[in-house]
């Protein structure tokens, strides 16, 4: 039995049901997913859900459209004014990423068009990352002049080690999905359909003892929580201090006018 439990015109995220598997798809698609704070609190939401639901093994995260996630909504940004509206989003992002990697169950992101910035962020917490070959993949925070957010130097420094993480984040480079794989940021390069290949990857999980590879990913996830707690907060606090900069408003000046950006270091 399938089922959906939002409806497209009212929700920024919906989800599906069948089986042990449960598939949550972005829905902002006219603005290439970009999460503003509605989707961050309904993602949460919906995730806090299947983390209770017993019948449920195995989450598929994609994007509805033309992109995965182009990454957090500038309009977002420009709108968290003060220090109170800033704590707000930020903490939802954290709360975010926290049940998306803590969660019981197995992980597939299925990644199509962009996965940038915080989407890219977001896409890190799962346990197995799918793009199709016209993938553009990149952590480009500094090109408006912040730093990663979301546990973006937390999953990219376990994926890359901390050179390689360093490299990756100050070049803010967009990456194909062949050269993402190269790398070590995804696991899989679709070779069919991208619906096809995380079907693959969920039928060969559901044949596989699901429960061992769950208790597997909670006893390695336990271990790392004071670490991604701390990072997590490491970022807000940088975060707001990044956002005060005027490197950062020229970036975003310089986002909004459709140029390249003039930055001072100041």
């Amino acid at each position: 039995m399938v089922y959906e439990t939002t409806s497209a015109e009212q929700k920024t995220v919906l989800a599906a049901y069948s089986g042990r598997t449960a598939t949550i798809e972005l829905n902002r698609p006219d603005a290439m997913n970009a999460m503003n704070l509605e989707m961050l609190q309904e993602l949460v939401s919906i995730l806090k859900e299947i983390t209770v639901n017993e019948e449920v093994d195995i989450v598929i995260l994609r994007g509805k459209g033309k992109a995965f996630s182009a990454g957090g909504d500038i309009k977002m940004m420009l709108s968290a004014s003060n220090e109170n509206e800033f704590h707000c989003v930020m903490d939802c992002i954290s709360e975010l990423v926290s049940v998306l990697y803590f969660m019981p169950k197995l992980v597939i992101c299925a990644i199509h068009g962009a996965a940038a910035g915080l989407g890219l962020s977001v896409a890190l917490a799962a346990d197995y990352i799918i793009a199709d070959p016209e993938s553009k993949i990149a952590m480009n925070f500094i090109g408006i002049g912040l730093i990663p957010d979301g546990g973006g130097h937390f999953f990219l420094e376990r994926r890359l080690g901390e050179v390689k993480a360093k490299e990756l984040i100050w070049e803010g480079k967009v990456l194909d999905a062949r050269q993402a794989l190269e790398k070590g940021l995804i696991h899989e390069v679709a070779g069919e359909t991208l619906d096809k290949a995380a079907d693959r990857k969920r039928q060969e999980w559901l044949a596989s003892p699901i429960q061992a590879m769950i208790k597997t990913k909670k006893i390695l996830s336990e271990n790392n929580r004071p670490t991604l707690l701390k990072i997590l907060e490491l970022e807000k606090n940088a975060q707001l201090k990044m956002r005060k900069t005027n490197d950062h408003k020229e970036g975003v000046k310089a986002f909004l006018e459709k140029r390249k950006p003039v930055f001072t270091g100041k």
